[in-house]
């Protein structure tokens, strides 16, 4: 079993999850931590450790997805992923998005998380689309 946690600068990674629950519904092995100015970097490091530690409960690996690369979401659980001391294994993907975390139920249930950050990167870009109209054209053929 894989769980998630959404990591991001400011409230998006909790608003992300109010909306996949409004998408899809409940995804209890979804855990979010935000960066806030109040808390600040420590804070961060703080609360990410506690929602690493839940995460990790019962499961087979801890997938992160965060906003951006190379931001302190990133970096902090970069670095618990590089850890040696990690248990269970994590993978760390960025460019979090809403199809992405409703996508997240099809992966909950493997079990090498880094299969899974593979798997939910296949099903997601594909969701990446530029708008264009529809052409209206009729074919003749039935």
């Amino acid at each position: 079993m894989i769980n998630v946690i959404v990591a991001s600068h400011g409230p998006l990674a909790s608003a992300l999850l109010e909306s996949a629950t409004l998408v899809y519904g409940e995804l209890p092995f979804v855990f979010p931590v935000t960066l806030s100015e109040t808390a600040g970097i420590d804070g961060f490091r703080n609360d990410f450790a506690s929602t690493l530690a839940k995460a990790q409960r019962n499961a087979d690996g801890v997938l992160v997805l965060c906003d951006m690369q190379s931001g302190t979401p990133w970096n902090v659980a970069s670095h618990h992923a590089f850890s040696p001391a990690t248990m269970p294994p994590m993978a760390v993907l960025a460019g979090v998005n809403l199809p992405m975390l409703l996508q997240t139920d099809d992966i909950h249930a493997l079990t090498d998380v880094h299969a899974a950050a593979a798997q939910l990167l296949a099903l997601t870009q594909p969701t990446l689309v530029v708008a264009a109209p529809v052409s209206l054209t009729q074919s003749d053929d039935f």
